[in-house]
């Protein structure tokens, strides 16, 4: 039989897969009928009257765009992208004579002459657009660095000067996204208002907890939730007012240049196409394939990666004692108490622990579980070491479960097989060639026997060395780069032995 390892493996392909830009689109969009066609995204219809055109930024952008060239075929006017440098991988090439031209800039993720050069050519696109016109928009994460177009006079240095003070001010990112959005031409809805009167259809693939519309990419076809206003108050507040280059000071006493009322959006559509809850519902789906029990916690996990990790002992912990037939003892009341505080004190948004607490009281042995999540989380870097989050969360969990096995006498963990694994999406875990890592309560014991000291690597945030030389690599998740991003998943799974 496939070990829990192969198990997790699989689900985690399986989930990422789903969420690849080709299939992704070829699941989403449709073309239909011949003699008026029509465009249909996710059972939505949009009559083709004339001419159909496609911009796009981000990341993933390019698979996208090569999957969209294939549905669309001879339907397609014009395109322009805007990727990032050095994306061009060899299995995600357009067509020879390609109508979508690919610009590449914003290298190491921030706005250079290149981006701006690709930014003006989408907005030439957009003003030209008439009502008959439909318009296709591809947004994936790190759209933001390559859509850079600052409302004239401003120049993008002046731009990125404002936003620098700010930030070495303490101001949080969301603040610096809305005075970002305000001097912005097509940030913060102002590519949908450009390409106004033109349908406007956006494929989204999400990088953001929670899929926000408006701050995917800095929502260029969303209405953004902010003012003039905002903007100003926000200068108020770190005492820049004052100290304003004459460019910024005329764009915010002018009037705004783009409508803030939903009502001026009708003829924009915004639709997700792929998330993080999109590929735990694939996982899911496999899973219950494999014979597991499955249960989604949440596809917001968030908050610091100790904490986290703690959250995950503690789940494990206890299904271990339902196994054991425990699920009623003072110590399962214990863990769901502990498990309550944790999760209060991490404020993840949507996640019902009760409910999901009442679904775990219902399980038996006779079945394996499988517990799926997915999110972001953050490391506060202590040490020097090399790692990325899903690596030091493994890690983490490895250690967290043997130290909770050592505690008790006659751990019921003892009597369970048990395999968590943390991965990114995108296929990269910080700055390591691993997209994450496998733990098992067993993990620090065989560890020692190698010579190796769990917490002697994770106080030097070194989870990528750690997991390079413990037994050769085989606990590191290797995937290559996928070509998609939709954060992180992680997998717990286990059986009774």
């Amino acid at each position: 039989s496939m070990s829990l390892r192969e198990h997790a493996l699989s689900l985690f392909r399986s989930a990422v897969g789903t969420v690849r830009p080709a299939p992704m689109l070829k699941r989403a969009v449709k073309l239909q009928g011949d003699g008026c066609p029509q465009l249909l995204v996710k059972g939505q219809a949009f009559p083709m009257k004339r001419g159909l055109y496609l911009v796009g930024f981000g990341k993933a952008v390019l698979g996208m765009a090569v999957a969209a060239e294939e549905i669309l075929g001879d339907h397609l006017i014009r395109g322009i992208i805007n990727v990032p440098l050095g994306i061009q991988e060899k299995d995600m090439l357009l067509k020879p004579h390609s109508k979508i031209q690919v610009i590449e800039g914003a290298k190491n993720n921030l706005p250079d002459p290149e981006a701006l050069k690709g930014a003006a050519a989408i907005q030439e696109l957009a003003e030209g657009l008439t009502t008959d016109d439909l318009l296709l928009v591809l947004i994936s994460g790190g759209g933001s660095a390559l859509l850079p177009a600052p409302i004239p006079p401003i120049l993008l240095e002046e731009k990125e000067k404002l936003t620098k003070m700010l930030a070495s001010r303490g101001a949080a990112i969301q603040e610096l996204n809305t005075v970002r959005k305000t001097l912005s031409v097509l940030k913060g809805g102002g590519l949908a208002w450009l390409a106004y009167p033109a349908q406007v259809v956006s494929l989204i693939l999400s990088d953001v907890i929670g899929d926000p519309l408006d701050i995917i990419a800095s929502g260029p076809t969303a209405a953004s939730s902010h003012s003039v206003q905002d903007c100003l108050q926000i200068l108020t507040k770190y005492n820049l007012l004052h100290s304003l280059p004459k460019s910024v000071e005329a764009v915010l006493s002018s009037s705004p240049s783009k409508p803030t009322a939903l009502e001026n959006y009708s003829h924009v559509c915004n639709i997700i196409i792929g998330s993080n809850t999109l590929a735990l519902d694939e996982a899911k789906h496999q899973a219950e394939g494999l014979g597991y029990v499955t249960l989604i916690l949440s596809a917001a996990i968030c908050g610091e990666v100790g904490r986290v990790a703690m959250l995950y002992c503690q789940l494990i912990r206890l299904v271990c004692l339902g196994f054991a037939g425990l699920g009623e003892d003072p110590l399962s009341d214990e863990v769901r108490g502990n498990l309550l505080q944790l999760v209060a004190e991490l404020e993840i948004p949507g996640l019902n622990l009760p409910e999901f607490l009442l679904a775990l009281r219902g399980l038996g042995p006779e079945r394996p579980v499988c517990i799926l999540a997915g999110g972001e989380t953050t490391v506060q870097l202590q040490g020097t070491g090399k790692g990325g989050r899903n690596q030091e969360l493994a890690l983490r969990v490895g250690l967290g479960l043997h130290r909770t096995q050592a505690m008790e006498t006659s751990s019921p963990l003892g009597r369970c097989e048990i395999v968590f694994l943390s991965g990114g999406t995108d296929g990269q875990d910080g700055p390591t060639e691993a997209a994450g890592a496998f733990c098992s309560p067993e993990l620090v014991n065989e560890a020692l026997q190698e010579g190796l000291d769990v917490e002697a690597f994770l106080s030097n945030n070194d989870s990528y060395t750690f997991f390079s030389q413990f037994q050769g690599g085989h606990h590191l998740l290797v995937t290559g780069l996928t070509g998609t991003n939709v954060m992180d998943i992680q997998a717990v799974l286990i059986r009774a032995m």
